[in-house]
């Protein structure tokens, strides 16, 4: 018998006929007449190449293949009836996996507290966090290996969909007793006297782009560059060299007793975008989780 000739409707009107005992009541029930529910049978019967019901004027009872056939025939129902509800889930973004990709500050300070809020809306949608270095924040969306991506701004091919979620402005991080702390703000020219540590190259090139109009002699350049903010706060904190970072990081380093002096002249702002790919179709949930999110930060954030 070729797999799957019958179909659903088939099985479900030999199911109700089976437990009603009749083509009237059948009907009735699936709002269909008794000659289609008699139809319908019959097209199952040629199908299967046996008969279900032993037909009499007043009842229909199962035939003897009929009782064999009527567990198989209840259980693809059952099964495909749960298809329908994972499917209607799915569509109604209750439920699946979402892999977000973020850099150390984003992925274990902020993406925790929205993931939280979205956990009271859609509990049956996982929403997992992938750690992930500035510098693949991009590759990894187009690589499928993440739904989706957040941090600072990158640039973009066509294959990406960049959101500006919001703008952080650059800020020092020093010990309260340093010489700069003095200041509500600090001026760039006046970062060439202190040492300064960079955290991953990618700070490294937004310190050098920002003095790239300046005369070599008058450009910040790093003592030092280490792979984590972390490394470089801590560094900050024994009053070794100061670091930069924007703002957003603020909640990672106040443990670290640091304050944070806005630098100026010119102001500078770091961008954090939200990155999806435009060639590969996101599931439900993982559109409902970038609607979430935008969301939140819209409300927490702001631009």
């Amino acid at each position: 018998m070729p797999f799957l000739r019958f179909t659903l409707r088939q099985l479900e009107t030999f199911l109700t006929v089976a437990e009603t005992h009749s083509f009237t009541d059948a009907g009735e029930r699936l709002g269909l007449t008794p000659s289609a529910v008699s139809q319908l049978v019959q097209e199952l019967e040629s199908v299967l190449g046996f008969r279900l019901f032993d037909r009499s004027t007043r009842r229909v009872s199962l035939s003897v293949t009929g009782k064999e056939f009527l567990n198989s025939a209840g259980a693809v129902l059952k099964r495909a009836r749960q298809a329908e509800t994972i499917a209607s889930a799915i569509n109604a973004r209750a439920t699946g996996v979402v892999r977000i990709a973020a850099p150390m500050v984003i992925a274990g300070v902020m993406l925790p507290t929205i993931i939280k809020a979205y956990k009271t809306l859609q509990p049956e949608v996982a929403v997992r966090i992938i750690d992930c270095p500035v510098e693949r924040l991009v590759d990894i969306v187009i690589d499928g290996d993440a739904d989706m991506s957040v941090g600072p701004n990158s640039f973009c091919s066509d294959d990406i969909l960049s959101t500006v979620l919001f703008e952080s402005p650059w800020v020092l991080w020093c010990t309260p007793d340093h010489a700069l702390a003095q200041f509500a703000e600090v001026n760039w020219e006046d970062l060439r006297r202190f040492p300064l540590v960079a955290a991953g190259r990618d700070h490294e090139q937004n310190v050098a782009n920002m003095g790239s109009a300046l005369p070599i002699n008058e450009r910040i350049t790093p003592v030092d560059v280490v792979d984590n903010i972390s490394t470089a706060l801590g560094i900050a904190s024994s009053g070794l060299a100061v670091t930069l970072s924007p703002a957003y990081v603020e909640l990672l380093a106040k443990p670290f007793g640091l304050v944070m002096r806005r630098i100026v002249a010119p102001d500078v702002v770091r961008q954090v975008c939200l990155y999806q790919s435009s060639k590969f179709f996101n599931s439900p949930a993982a559109e409902g989780f970038a609607e979430h999110l935008i969301g939140w930060i819209g409300q927490n954030i702001g631009r």
